[in-house]
């Protein structure tokens, strides 16, 4: 009995000690084998080199253009842009053009009626009338005086009439001036009825050579003096407005010239002037407003066209460059492969400075006769984040 009970004893024991033994392996197994891998090298063969055909280029200093390439867009150049409205209230009698119409400056584009415009050009006939009455008894007066006839004192008056005549018909000049008229649209009357009609109305007119972009009036319309009955473009010449990072705005000192590659036509490269660099960064997207100036003659630009404005900022200055397809981002960083010997390629971050014409300019991480693997970049990377992986695990 005893001995039964010690035997009982031992074994539960010894399944005890089993037991947590077990338990202690299965948590030295669950542990993780992680450890960090910093892998900067790889080895390729030969054979392995020719058959994904690799290819490599020395690094060497070569003059090189800097330039800044912004997306952008064409824009109405406002100097050649014009709202075109009656300036008195009336109403539209007729409307001689339509949209897209090209018109001359001083052409006809409405006309408008209404008792504000009669009134002003009858003020500028009395007026008129009035002065060319004081202007002859002015001289009449003097040549009476000069005949021992008359008096200084009518001859003082006669003057004085005069003068005050031409004041009051200088205003009324002004104010048909104001609207668009000129003297002969007033006097210039026919025997037609039709045109008599006409002349009675104000005419309307292109303050310059364009096309007739948004029309707004119909016949009938009511006008009042704010109203915009047209807007007349001319698009002989553009504006482009490209947008400049904030850390690029140092390159912009001193540039005059710039081309434009317009989505529509990115064959057809335009040269222009820089016009205009804003003063004000815009707080949202960190950029400022750089614009230029193109001639577009064949008026193949058009406004709110995208394209990319291309800056030369710094020409034919001595330069590192490397094929752009050399590069590889491992991380949100740039890399080079640099081959060390026959066999061996290493990684080497670098700073990228301007990238245009597949080239790449290096400011920071190569030196001149460095070799570097530009068809077969991809590959190695690949290869290496794999042996990477590999040790990770």
């Amino acid at each position: 009995m005893i001995n039964t009970r010690i035997f009982t004893t031992i074994l539960s024991i010894a399944l005890f000690v089993v037991l947590t033994g077990c338990g202690h392996e299965k948590a030295e197994e669950s542990k993780p084998a992680v450890q960090e891998v910093h892998t900067s090298a790889i080895t390729l063969t030969q054979t392995a080199q020719r058959e994904i055909g690799l290819k490599t280029e020395t690094v060497q200093q070569q003059m090189f253009t800097k330039y800044l390439t912004v997306p952008a867009k064409v824009v109405t150049n406002q100097d050649n842009e014009a709202l075109v409205g009656s300036l008195v209230s009336g109403r539209v009698y007729k409307v001689l053009v339509k949209a897209g119409d090209y018109v001359k400056a001083g052409q006809v584009l409405m006309l408008v009626e209404g008792l504000e415009i009669g009134d002003i050009k009858a003020g500028y006939l009395a007026a008129k009338a009035n002065v060319e009455f004081r202007k002859a008894n002015y001289e009449r007066q003097k040549k009476l005086l000069a005949e021992n006839i008359g008096s200084q004192k009518n001859v003082l008056e006669a003057q004085n009439d005069y003068d005050k005549a031409r004041a009051d018909f200088g205003a009324e000049k002004n104010r048909i001036n104001a609207i668009g008229l000129s003297d002969n649209d007033i006097t210039n009357t026919t025997n037609n009825a039709a045109e008599n009609r006409y002349d009675g109305a104000l005419a309307v007119k292109s303050p310059l050579s364009g096309v007739v972009a948004e029309r707004h009036v119909v016949i009938g319309q009511l006008l009042d003096a704010s109203a915009n009955a047209f807007k007349i473009i001319n698009l002989g010449t553009v504006w482009v407005d490209g947008q400049i990072h904030e850390k690029d705005v140092p390159f912009l000192t001193g540039v005059k010239q710039a081309e434009f590659f317009s989505t529509a036509y990115p064959d057809k490269p335009l040269c222009g002037t820089i016009s205009y660099i804003g003063q004000v960064i815009d707080e949202t997207t960190r950029t400022l407003t750089v614009r230029a100036e193109f001639k577009n003659e064949s008026r193949t630009l058009k406004p709110q066209m995208f394209g990319e404005l291309k800056i030369p900022c710094k020409k034919n200055m001595p330069a590192l460059v490397v094929p752009a397809e050399a590069l590889v981002k491992i991380d949100n960083a740039d890399y080079v492969f640099v081959r060390k010997d026959s066999t061996s390629f290493e990684k080497k971050p670098i700073t990228i400075g301007l990238v245009q014409n597949e080239q790449a300019e290096i400011v920071r991480g190569l030196a001149e006769g460095d070799v570097v693997v530009t068809k077969g970049a991809y590959y190695l990377k690949g290869e290496l984040l794999k042996a990477s992986f590999g040790e990770g695990e």
